[in-house]
This record gives C-alpha cells, sequence and structure tokens, in this order.
C-alpha cells in the first residue's frame, strides 16, 4: 500500500502523464536501447510520473500529496505491525530522503496528522505516531489510492489480479537491488 515517490506534478502536461509531447520516432524522448523501444529504466520512470499524478489528483481532495500519503500510509502499516517507527525508519521504510521525511512530518504535525516526539532511549531520534484524526484521514485516503490502484490496474486483472501479484514480485525484485556508485575506475 506504501509508495516510495515524492509529491509534486512537475514537467507534467494534459494527459498527466509526464509525457511533453517532443518524442523521437520511437516514441521514447531519446532513452531506447540498441534492440529498439523504450529501456525498461524509462518506462518504469513513465510510469511512476503517470501514477504519481493520477494519485495527487485522487488526493487532493484531501488536502494530501502523494508524497504525505506515502509518509502517512507507510506509519499506519508500521503501527498496525506494533511499531512507533523513527523518523529514519519511516524514510528507509518509503525511500524518501531524511530531510524531506523531516519536513513532511513538521507539516503533517501543524496539520494534526501525527506526533512527533524525541526517544527517551536516543535523544537524536524522533519517533512518530498517527493522531486520531491522523488514522481517519489515512484510511479514507487509502480507500482512494487501492480503488485508484485497481482501476490503474484493470490491464493485469486489477489489484488482486495474479499479473498485478506478478508485477509486484518483479518490481520488488528490482527494489531490491542494492545501488552501487558508479566506478570511476577507468584501468
Amino acid at each position: 500500500m506504501s509508495s516510495t515517490h515524492d509529491g509534486g506534478t512537475h514537467g507534467t502536461h494534459g494527459d498527466g502523464d509526464g509525457h511533453d509531447g517532443g518524442t523521437h520516432r520511437n516514441g521514447t524522448h531519446g532513452a531506447s536501447r540498441p534492440s529498439g523501444g523504450p529501456t525498461p529504466g524509462f518506462l518504469v520512470w513513465r510510469l511512476s510520473m503517470k501514477w504519481r499524478v493520477a494519485v495527487d489528483r485522487a488526493l487532493a481532495p484531501l488536502g494530501l500529496t502523494h508524497a504525505q500519503f506515502s509518509l502517512l500510509g507507510s506509519l499506519m502499516d508500521l503501527q498496525q505491525a506494533g511499531t512507533r517507527p523513527s523518523q529514519r525508519r519511516l524514510a528507509d521504510h518509503t525511500g524518501l530522503e531524511a530531510l524531506y521525511v523531516s519536513k513532511l512530518a513538521r507539516t503533517l504535525e501543524a496539520a494534526g496528522l501525527l506526533e512527533r516526539t524525541t526517544d527517551p532511549a536516543d535523544t537524536r531520534a524522533v519517533r512518530l505516531s498517527l493522531t486520531e484524526q491522523g488514522r481517519t484521514l489515512t484510511s479514507r485516503a487509502v480507500v482512494l489510492v487501492q480503488t485508484l490502484m485497481d482501476r490503474l490496474l484493470e490491464p493485469l486483472g486489477g489489484l488482486e489480479g495474479p499479473e498485478a501479484a506478478a508485477f509486484a514480485r518483479e518490481l520488488t525484485a528490482l527494489l531490491d537491488v542494492p545501488l552501487h556508485a558508479p566506478s570511476t575506475n577507468e584501468e
């Protein structure tokens, strides 16, 4: 249910999928493989942009962005699992930068949706928890996003379809690959 994309809709036009109309002959904006067609990375980027815009639009009536939902939804998941995560753990869980999580948490705290408290065992760490208002709003947002995801995943049999489950496993496998800095050795 949680996501790893930040909010915002920069670079989108008209159709809301990040497509600016400046495509090359093969429709790839120059992100093609030698064998032709778009690269998997380009397709993942396009899909993430399209879905982020769709989620932002769906959540706008609730006053939330996709990034805020990512944080709130992940926090709800972790709390339901019996943990009160630190901002660092939530950053690791969502894939958002720690400084961005801190900024989002302060905004959501000011809105009355979560509480930030110093960890008594480590005064450098800040623990997060949803308020009652935060749980209520997040539950409403989850319903909206799950309905949207079911519609967006319709070509794969919907959110609960076997093809969507296989797609999720493939995406998870890609997310589990550690990032390594490109080698600067030119030997």
